[in-house]
């Protein structure tokens, strides 16, 4: 059975990328340099707003920039290690950031003004005053953040060959949109205090927006977006109508979550006090969240599936055992695999077991772009050479196979840690909201 025949079994389809598929290839699209004309608009743009707040706020521009740098770091890889096995390039990752950040919130400003006053004018200033953020917000700021993910798609297509990759873009860009957003609304809350250069605004900011939005914000807005997105892109075998409707289902989630996340519903919490006031939070910002998890999940077995399917034809011990081509596709697994290495043969062990892990990662990819397999391929070669030294460097070491421990607990740790973090991130906003008297 051919590759294609093989991609056909799973629902998300993977168009993998073509081996002439080359980055030098963009720079003869007129979509490159269009889209590194509105970056650097953006970014000139975004400069010159950051610049009038150091003039103003010395310290709490600088304290917001920084707070929200780190905060974005576990996000960013988090996002990046969604496609462990067929990973998206730097450059076009940092690109889709750029629009986030720069292209996308700069735009918004007005954007969003615009289409605020244009509700009240039409209807009336108290409806306005209500739903205003609701309706303007994510009609402008979600078209905004998925002409990033077109402009990606014009620029590397090729790049987009599955609903995952759709979704880590999308990501990227909401990330890089929530991180600016949050900053500039860090530094509004210093101005409107009116008590002079203070951290104070930038730190309730930091956890108003950081903790108690950033989980269910722009970032799992626009993840829904670029899944429709690529959806449209890379589902080629359904007919236009379907494809279509998986491209409007993708935007129209984007913008319903993020229209209920914004709209005065339950804006007074369910209940009384603090846990009413997260009650209500939960309520809109859940459904989302589980929503957006459940379609990553999918997306990323399937695709995984895939590229151990590329493996498995093989039938090749040497290359992957029937052990490790069941643990590939899922990441808790690889890494328990790892740590059973350090558990071991210490360090050099857990390295090992990377470098085997990693190239046979790389070879699955190689062989997804090619329909047969001819023994002069070099790169097919190389790759395979890879993944037989790597196998060498465990057997050196006593641990011929990058397996689990047979002793693994029936839970797995991925779940109690997720289980421990979302307690402590629970009673954390709980917390919170009570200490500003859930306002």
């Amino acid at each position: 059975m051919t590759v294609a025949g093989r991609s056909r079994r799973w629902r998300f389809s993977v168009r993998p990328t073509p081996r002439a598929a080359r980055a030098l290839k963009s720079l003869q699209l007129p979509a490159f340099w269009l889209l590194g004309l509105i970056l650097l608009a953006g970014m000139a743009r975004l400069l010159e707003i950051l610049r009038a707040d150091l003039a103003r706020f010395p310290v709490a521009t600088t304290s917001a920039i920084v707070l929200f740098a780190l905060y974005a770091v576990p996000f960013w890889l988090f996002i990046a290690s969604m496609d462990f096995l067929e990973r998206e390039p730097p450059l076009l990752m940092a690109t889709a950031f750029a629009w986030g950040g720069a292209v996308a919130t700069t735009a918004a400003i007005p954007g969003t003004q615009a289409l605020h006053d244009l509700v009240a004018k039409l209807i009336s200033p108290a409806f306005a005053a209500t739903w205003g953020s609701a309706i303007a917000g994510p009609t402008v700021e979600e078209l905004l953040k998925a002409l990033g993910v077109v402009m990606i798609v014009l620029v590397a297509r090729k790049q987009i060959n599955s609903v995952l990759d759709g979704m880590v873009y999308g990501a990227l860009i909401g990330l890089g949109y929530q991180v600016v957003e949050d900053i500039v609304f860090a530094v509004n809350a210093v101005a409107l205090r009116g008590q002079g250069d203070g951290v104070g605004p930038v730190v309730a900011t930091f956890f108003l927006r950081g903790f108690l939005a950033g989980l269910w914000s722009h970032t799992l807005f626009t993840a829904l977006a670029g899944a429709g997105i690529a959806w449209f892109v890379v589902r080629t075998d359904k007919p236009l109508w379907w494809r279509l409707g998986g491209l409007g289902l993708g935007l129209g989630l984007a913008w319903l979550t993020h229209f209920v996340w914004n709209s005065p519903l339950f804006a007074d919490g369910l209940g009384s006090g603090a846990a009413g006031v997260l009650l209500g939070m939960l309520g809109k910002g859940l459904p989302a969240l589980a929503m957006v998890l459940a379609l990553l999940w999918v997306a990323r077995h399937r695709e995984a599936h895939y590229y151990v399917a590329q493996l498995a034809r093989l039938q090749d011990p040497r290359i992957a055992t029937p052990g490790e081509l069941q643990i590939m596709g899922h990441g808790h697994l690889r890494a328990d695999a790892r740590r059973y290495g350090r558990a071991r043969c210490g360090r050099a062990g857990e390295r090992a077991v990377r470098g085997l892990q990693t190239a046979q990662a790389r070879l699955a990819v190689e062989l997804s772009r090619v329909d047969r397999i001819f023994p002069g391929d070099e790169l097919l070669v190389h790759c395979r050479d890879e993944v037989l030294a790597q196998r060498q460097r465990l057997v050196d070491l006593g641990h011929p196979e990058a397996v689990v421990s047979p002793m693994r607990p029936a839970v797995p740790r991925v779940v109690v840690l997720g289980i421990l973090f979302a307690v402590a991130l629970f009673l954390l906003i709980w917390q919170a909201i009570r200490t500003m008297n859930a306002a």
